[in-house]
């Protein structure tokens, strides 16, 4: 069986990989055929999903290697995207993060591996391009991007006083009473300013998050497994390293938790919650869903599986002040919250080299920069790019062979502002 651990998209960096057209699933013809040939199969059961080049093709079919639950789009008609396209775009250009020399954004797009894109200003669409085996009706693996929806719910929570930011999680979850959770506030989930025993490294193959995906059953277990089986019963697990609100440091089960805490308030699952409060509202062409473990249990902190102009939609909601469909999907007060930002000296905490000066907020990005963009991020390279000032939506899949973004950031960053100042133009 594959060792997930020590093969991971991250780990592979440091080995020759193919360019994004040599690695194109399409050209590589993976799970074509009645049945595809042995060569050409991706499993859940050995691994072989999350390997590269292997994930080029199960990002966009994720929801046939593991169990979902799905996020409605209700009844009401999907909301016309009206599009604009330019043929001044491919050609925009830029410097990446430390380097001198130029590319431009059609030549960005393949060198980050990516799916999809779409960009959107004042509301039309103005570039689109599918890339890989995503298509325009095929849903995505948004990854932590998740996050930000789960932040979005609960500062939601907040603002209508059904939940309270400073009160301890065990208040709302007694069982995590006894574990590195019981005495952090949800304040603290929500900006992931805790003290946790747990390494969001994926090179690391005794790293924590790992551990955390075996339990929920997103990674295939070996035969002697006998760890916890369930989200809920692995967060009870986690233990203190430090002290709570000392600094940010990125970790999934922050989300997790909190959707622990949002699933016993409500009495509703994660993804009624999301159906209800913001999918059915924003004129979505489609379902959404989440990853689920064998119990059922969403997996907020990276489980969301969406089409690439729905995201688009969402994030344009947010440009908009929480506004779509002639509706307040998300209170005003919560994206000024979020777009205020948080403590940048506790995001240096964090180590991310590419983000200077930025801080995070209701698991939001937000960049500080002079056109007051914020973002949400998944590894591989998801992403949402709001920027305000440009009236400017960018929506983003892709299936990068290494991992984390500060290895991304350095060509679709810089790529994202130079699109945003051709669009001010």
């Amino acid at each position: 069986m594959a060792n997930l651990a020590s093969n991971t998209p991250t780990d592979q960096a440091l080995a020759p990989v193919g360019s994004a057209a040599e690695t194109d699933p399409r050209v590589l013809g993976w799970m074509q055929g009645a049945p595809p040939p042995a060569d050409k199969l991706i499993r859940f059961g050995d691994g072989s999903h999350l390997l590269f080049p292997q994930l080029r093709w199960s990002l966009s079919h994720f929801g046939e290697l593991v169990p979902s639950k799905t996020i409605s789009r209700g009844a009401m008609p999907a909301a016309p995207l009206p599009r604009q396209e330019r043929d001044d775009l491919d050609g925009v250009r830029f410097c990446p993060i430390g380097s001198a020399q130029s590319m431009n954004w059609a030549d960005s797009l393949p060198a980050n591996y990516t799916d999809g894109i779409v960009v959107l200003h004042r509301g039309r669409i103005v570039f689109e391009r599918y890339l890989g085996a995503l298509q325009p009706q095929r849903s995505h693996l948004a990854f932590s991007v998740t996050k930000s929806f789960v932040g979005l719910l609960a500062a939601s929570m907040v603002h209508e006083r059904s939940l309270d930011e400073n009160a301890p999680v065990s208040h709302y979850v007694p069982e995590l009473k006894a574990s590195a959770f019981g005495d952090a506030t949800v304040r603290q989930l929500l900006d992931m300013i805790t003290g946790l025993q747990y390494r969001e490294d994926y090179t690391d193959p005794n790293a924590e998050v790992w551990a955390h995906s075996r339990a929920g059953g997103l990674l295939p277990r070996p035969a002697d497994y006998a760890g916890p089986q369930s989200f809920y019963a692995f967060l009870q697990t986690v233990q203190k390293l430090g002290a709570h609100g000392q600094g940010f440091m990125y970790k999934t089960i922050n989300t997790d938790a909190l959707g622990w805490v949002l699933r016993r308030i409500s009495g509703q699952s994660l993804a009624d919650m999301l159906s209800e409060r913001i999918w059915s509202r924003l004129g979505c062409e489609q379902d959404a869903s989440i990853l689920v473990d064998s119990e059922g249990t969403e997996f907020g902190g990276g489980g969301l599986c969406t089409s690439l102009r729905d995201l688009a939609r969402f994030g344009d909601m947010l440009r908009n002040g929480g506004e779509a469909c002639g509706r307040q999907v998300v209170p005003t007060a919560v994206l000024e919250d979020i777009r205020r930002g948080a403590n940048r000296e506790h995001f240096k905490m964090g180590g991310y080299v590419t983000l200077p000066g930025w801080s995070y907020r209701n698991m939001w990005w937000v960049s500080h920069n002079a056109h007051g963009a914020f973002m949400a991020r998944g590894i591989h390279g998801q992403a949402i790019y709001i920027d305000p000032k440009a009236e400017m939506t960018i929506a983003r899949y892709a299936s990068h062979h290494i991992a984390g973004n500060m290895g991304i950031d350095p060509q679709s960053l810089p790529a994202y502002h130079a699109m945003a100042l051709q669009l001010m133009r």
